[in-house]
């Protein structure tokens, strides 16, 4: 990868339509209230990294590396997060806006979804293993060959997830919750 190695940076503000973030590799820095909409990350890796009420809605992600990275409170819309680096890929998000973004076939063991739209999102072929959903909205959001063993399901809403094309082997759901595995057999259940 071509560019500069930054570290323990914070950066604050950051609109990156007019003061664009150099190419590199950026470790345990913290981006706080940074607009990157519509831009290229490709070949961008992040590590130890923060992203905190930014906007990186419609971002190119491809070969963009993140690993150990946290968003809290950010609009990533539309991302295809399958076209990122896989090695050591590893993310969290608590109480952002993910509608519409892709994670199909990824390996996502122990994600943290807290609180989050995830709304038409694509999470098919992933292995979204012991993973937990709490209190995120997952209206259309598609699962079909998603591996959810031991994933945590107790708290989401508006889930429609088929048991009989995806593995949900100890996977955890709410009473509440269970018209969302049984919606294809049009049950009506009171």
């Amino acid at each position: 990868m071509a560019g500069n190695y930054i570290s323990d940076q914070q950066f604050k503000k950051l609109n990156c339509n007019s003061e664009p973030l150099e190419l590199g590799e950026y470790e345990n820095c913290a981006f706080i209230d940074c607009t990157f909409a519509n831009l290229d990350f490709s070949g961008y890796l992040f590590a130890d990294c923060s992203f905190i009420g930014c906007d990186l809605s419609m971002v190119n992600l491809s070969n963009a590396s993140f690993r150990e990275v946290k968003f809290k409170d950010c609009k990533l819309l539309g991302l295809h997060f399958e076209h990122c680096n896989p090695f050591l890929f590893e993310v969290s998000f608590s109480n952002c806006n993910l509608n519409l973004a892709s994670f199909f076939r990824l390996k996502m063991k122990k994600t943290q979804f807290q609180s989050c739209n995830l709304r038409e999102c694509d999470f098919s072929e992933c292995d979204l293993s012991s993973s937990n959903f709490n209190e995120s909205d997952l209206l259309d959001a598609t699962f079909d060959n998603t591996i959810l063993e031991k994933t945590d399901f107790r708290n989401a809403r508006y889930y429609q997830i088929d048991p009989e094309s995806n593995h949900i082997r100890k996977a955890r759901f709410s009473t509440d919750g269970l018209s969302g595995l049984l919606l294809k057999y049009d049950l009506d259940i009171e």
